[in-house]
């Protein structure tokens, strides 16, 4: 599933701007706990949600506060997971592990998917993460998509923008993950 998810700095007018070029139907503004805004008035057809980045340490509190609550994976998934205080976790193809000769360390694996699964966890996968061009990245998000669709996992495809010119349509994100086995 698409949905547009970006990181705003005080500048949440001009990713408006954009998406409403873009024809964007719905935009969800990630925010660091510190930085969190619940409310948004801006005069847009767009519909606007907001959610926080979570870290281990600050689950339970960022949760209380908001409905989204997303985390980028780190050595403590299993236990965001397990937690069942977030919405989403993305980020698992930016491993720092070295891939190994006969698999890839892409930071997924079939026990992740059945705790994401059982948990109501979706996973994130990034457009920008694409743009990088690094074929171990693709690759890596490959083999997560794929375990994704064997374990029926809850997907949630977007730009995770941090500038607003990063932004692009739904259906150019959509055909490029669709290349690489995405059902978007």
């Amino acid at each position: 599933m698409f949905e547009e998810i970006v990181f705003p700095k005080n500048n949440e007018k001009e990713f408006i701007e954009i998406a409403e070029k873009l024809g964007t139907k719905k935009i969800t503004f990630l925010y660091n706990l510190e930085d969190y805004k619940p409310k948004h008035n801006f005069d847009t057809d767009i519909e606007i949600k907001t959610g926080i980045i979570s870290k281990t340490s600050n689950t339970s509190h960022a949760f209380k506060m908001s409905k989204f609550v997303a985390a980028k994976s780190s050595q403590y998934d299993r236990e965001l997971i397990e937690g069942k205080k977030i919405s989403m976790i993305y980020g698992f193809e930016e491993s720092p592990r070295r891939d190994s000769m006969h698999q890839q360390a892409s930071g997924l694996n079939h026990i992740m998917c059945t705790l994401a699964k059982s948990s109501n966890v979706a996973i994130g996968f990034s457009y920008s993460s694409l743009l990088q061009n690094n074929p171990m990245i693709t690759g890596r998000m490959m083999q997560n998509l794929k375990l994704c669709k064997k374990y029926k996992n809850n997907v949630l495809v977007g730009s995770f923008a941090t500038n607003p010119l990063q932004l692009r349509s739904r259906y150019d994100v959509a055909s490029l993950f669709r290349l690489i086995g995405a059902n978007v």
